[in-house]
Order: C-alpha cells, then sequence, then structure tokens
C-alpha cells in the first residue's frame, strides 16, 4: 500500500495539514501515543494574529524586535500576512473564540506585544479547544501508538517512515512526507512539553544528513510550577503577566523592573535570565503574585488555572505562587523553505515547531507558534498538491527490518542527559560546559543503547555544536563570559 502523505504528529501544525489535504487523497496520520498528547493541547496561551491590515507592519515588528532580527524576514511577513485569513478560516468552519462584553473577539496583549492581539478559547485553554476543534474536524485516517523510528530516505527523496506500531514493525510508504512532530522538550529536566515531544525526528534527521538551523535556540517559558511530581511541569501562561499578574521575590519586591524598562512584559528571553540571576545573586525565591486581580475576574478569564491550582491547594488569586523558568520551544529545528518544503529534498516538508522556517529567530514572540502551525500548513499542502511528487518505491532498499526501541541502561542516561541539558545547556551558558558536555554526549553515544535515547542524544549534540558554533549572545542564547 502506498499513501499519497504521511503526517507525523497531530498537533496544530500536522491536523491543520489534514484538514487542507482533499478526500480523495489518501493520507496517513500517525502519533506516538494518543492524539491529544502533544504540545497544542496543552497550549495555555492564545493565537496571534495581526487585528487587520493595518496591524500587520506592527505584527512584524514586535515579531522581529523579540527574535533579535534574526528572523527570516519574508517568513514573518508571510506569518502575518495570512494570519487574518487563517482566523477567519477556522472561525468560518465553526471554531469559537473568545468575545467581549460587546460580542467582539477579545483580542488580549502577552509580552512583547506592541497592542491587543491575542485570541484566546475557553479563557486559558486555547490549544485545547483548538485541537479538539482540529481533531474533530479531520477526516483521514489517524492511527495512535505509532513511534516513527526511521525515515525511508534517500538522495533528497522521502518514501516513507519505519513506524512501530504497537509494538510491531510498519513499512509504510508515501508520495509526501509531511514532518509536524513538535520540539525537544523530554531531554531536558524541567520542561512543559508533553512528555511525547523529545526530538526523535530531529535525531534522525541528523543521522540522514538532513539540514537542521538555529538548533541552539531553546526559549524557556519565565513562569512554570516545578513542584509536581510529573515530567512536565505546571506552565503560567504568559496571559496572566499580559493581564496584571507580577513577579517578586520574597519581600515582595518586583525586581524585573531593574533589568528591563518593560519589567514582566519584556521578551521572555529577559524574563527568564533576570529570574535566574536574581536567584542565584539573592538565593530569594520567586513568586507569581495576582494580586492586581479579582476573584470573579480571575475565574472567568483563567479558569483551568484556577481549577488546577485550587487541585494542588492554592487559593488563587489570593496566593502568589512560586515559579522558575523552564524549558518551554525550540526555535530551531528542521531547516525548510518558505513553502515549508525541507531543503535540499523533493517531497519531505517539515511545520510547526520541529521546523526552522526563520520566523522566530532567536527568541519566539509569544503566541506566534499556533499562528505559525496554522499558515505553514496550508502553504505547505499547497505547495505540495501543486507539485505533485511520485515516489519510486521499489527502486528504495535501504531499510533496516528492526530496531530495539530501550535497553537496560537508557534510564541512566537519558535522566543524564536531562540534567546535562537543563545545568549546561540552559538559560545561562558557559562555553567550556558545553564543550565538556558534547564529550560526554560522545561518551553515550558510544554506550549499548537503544534506538530513542541514541536519537536523543543525536538532537542534543546538534544543540550543543551549535551552541559552541555561535560565539556571541543573542536572544535566547546566552553566553557566560569567565
Amino acid at each position: 500500500m502506498i499513501y499519497d502523505y504521511i503526517i507525523v504528529g497531530t498537533g496544530v501544525a500536522g491536523l491543520s495539514a489534514a484538514r487542507y489535504l482533499p478526500l480523495d487523497k489518501k493520507v496517513l496520520i500517525v502519533c506516538k501515543k494518543s492524539p491529544w498528547e502533544c504540545n497544542t493541547f496543552y497550549a495555555q496561551g492564545g493565537v496571534a494574529s495581526a487585528v487587520d491590515h493595518n496591524d500587520i507592519e506592527l505584527h512584524v515588528k514586535d515579531t522581529l524586535v523579540a527574535g533579535v532580527e534574526l528572523n527570516d524576514k519574508k517568513a514573518v511577513q508571510t506569518l502575518s500576512e495570512h494570519s487574518i485569513d487563517a482566523i477567519k478560516d477556522l472561525m468560518n468552519s465553526g471554531m469559537k473564540f473568545d468575545l467581549n462584553d460587546k460580542g467582539n473577539l477579545a483580542y488580549t496583549k502577552e509580552a512583547a506585544h506592541s497592542r491587543n492581539r491575542i485570541l484566546h478559547a475557553d479563557g486559558d485553554a486555547t490549544g485545547r479547544e483548538l485541537h479538539m476543534f482540529l481533531l474533530k474536524n479531520c477526516k483521514h485516517e489517524v492511527v495512535a501508538d505509532s513511534i516513527v523510528i526511521d525515515l525511508l530516505y534517500e538522495d533528497g527523496v522521502c518514501h516513507g517512515v519505519h513506524l512501530l506500531q504497537n509494538g510491531k514493525d510498519r513499512i509504510v510508504y508515501a508520495h509526501n512526507t509531511i514532518l509536524a512532530s513538535g520540539g525537544v522538550g523530554s531531554i531536558y529536566r524541567y520542561h512543559t512539553n508533553s512528555t511525547t515531544i523529545a526530538g526523535d525526528i530531529q535525531g534522525i534527521c541528523v543521522e540522514k544528513g538532513i539540514p537542521l538551523k538555529d538548533m541552539e535556540m531553546m526559549q524557556f517559558h519565565p513562569t512554570v510550577f516545578l513542584d509536581t511530581p510529573n515530567a512536565r511541569k505546571t506552565l503560567l501562561t504568559e496571559a496572566l503577566r499580559g493581564e496584571g499578574a507580577q513577579i517578586e521575590d520574597e519581600e515582595g519586591f518586583r525586581f524585573l523592573q531593574k533589568y528591563h524598562k518593560d519589567a514582566e512584559l519584556a521578551p521572555r528571553d529577559i524574563v527568564s535570565r533576570a529570574i535566574f540571576d536574581y536567584s542565584q545573586r539573592t538565593g530569594s525565591k520567586i513568586y507569581l503574585s495576582f494580586k492586581n486581580f479579582s476573584k470573579r475576574f480571575f475565574k472567568k478569564r483563567f479558569p483551568n488555572i484556577y481549577k488546577n491550582f485550587m487541585e494542588l491547594g492554592f487559593d488563587l488569586p489570593f496566593e502568589r505562587v512560586p515559579i522558575s523558568p523552564a524549558f518551554h520551544y525550540s526555535m530551531g529545528g528542521i531547516d525548510v523553505d518558505i513553502n515549508a518544503r525541507v531543503k535540499g529534498t523533493k517531497n519531505l516538508y517539515a511545520i510547526g515547531e520541529v521546523a526552522c522556517t526563520g520566523v522566530h529567530g532567536a527568541n519566539r514572540l509569544a503566541s506566534n507558534s499556533l499562528l505559525e502551525g496554522l499558515v505553514f500548513s496550508k502553504i505547505c499542502v499547497a505547495f505540495a498538491l501543486k507539485e505533485d511528487f511520485k515516489i519510486d518505491f521499489k527502486n528504495f532498499n535501504k531499510i533496516k527490518k528492526h530496531f530495539i526501541l530501550q535497553k537496560a541502561g537508557d534510564k541512566a542516561i537519558k535522566n543524564a542527559l536531562r540534567n546535562l541539558m537543563w545545568t549546561k545547556v540552559g538559560i545561562v551558558r558557559i562555553n567550556q560546559n558545553l564543550i565538556d558536555s558534547l564529550d560526554e554526549i560522545n561518551l553515550y553515544l558510544n554506550e549499548d543503547i537503544g534506538r530513542l535515547l541514541f536519537l536523543r542524544l543525536l538532537t542534543a549534540k546538534s544543540i550543543i555544536k551549535s551552541a559552541i558554533n555561535r560565539k556571541k549572545s543573542i536572544g535566547a542564547h546566552y553566553i557566560k563570559e569567565i
């Protein structure tokens, strides 16, 4: 059996791409666990969009300023110019965004945006609502419990994927392959990502010689509650600070004002480093305070955060919550062109966080990620349908029939890797630590390890090598001189 399209991932990018593929195309969508176990489902923040055509120029400017001009300006322009139609398309199909008292779209503000332009759904559950909408409207075949363990790739042509589906090997051929598998969160000790997000596909790309770009650009969300037993930590959305939440030390001092004029509304990389630096220098615990909110407003605007933290024993908004930065988003990824086609390939595409369109530069502007998935999935599908590439799979003979996914010593190395990435390749980096980390990764790669850990290590290695090669600090990549 041969498919017209395989889509790897069921987040906003993958499901949005599926939505644009005609029903007469044979499409297979695969995900590692259940379809809703992805970053989109857990996204509290909203969808950024130019409010109108007059706002496009300012949205582009804000994105470039946050990204420290490392962005691909054409990609940023494309993102903003397509944003209005992307939102209209969703709404015309039945997606419900929150409205204000006058019945108009309730645009809100988040850090580093110069005006209100963030749309939300069910208050603080935008990702979940968008994900469920896309899943409900998905007309193509979705297969769960399917781990992509290899790409059938040779000479710039992808012939499909090698899956481990419900524990059994399955080779799936396709004329076109769209990668929408997300970022790298699980290789860090503290992160906000779904546990399925571990950089497997990026590791396969390293192995195959498929180009990656800006892999050193890792974004750390400044306001995360770490004191939970789960690997995925509890995010306190950027929108809280957009609505007036304040970051303070044990004495209630708002120290961010010493680091940036915009304080809580400064770009994420600045806020994260400020929290890290202040905590290191003073030894103080850091808190997010909600004293500016009434209980009525808080429960209406942030119903899920209110409920979740009530279950954790907090009485919001009357109590403040201890916070720390944690890994959140990968700006870098598979190097693609403006049509989302992987550079140097004929029929391999990447969209969403797994890709590097150049939209985010050195630091992603808040709430641009869901928008990126929506915009570039549509562009990707339109281009792929026009190209109409066909593979000749009979000539492909490089399939490795079986991989051992996990081996006895993997868990200890995986935990060591997560700690290494957090302490040495995190918010603040020291060049010698990066060099030492690379040596440590190479030692792990020589161990008798399973396939999944091997791919994680390759991804980690690409991040560290990129960080070493970027000699000067910029955006989320901060090198401390010692």
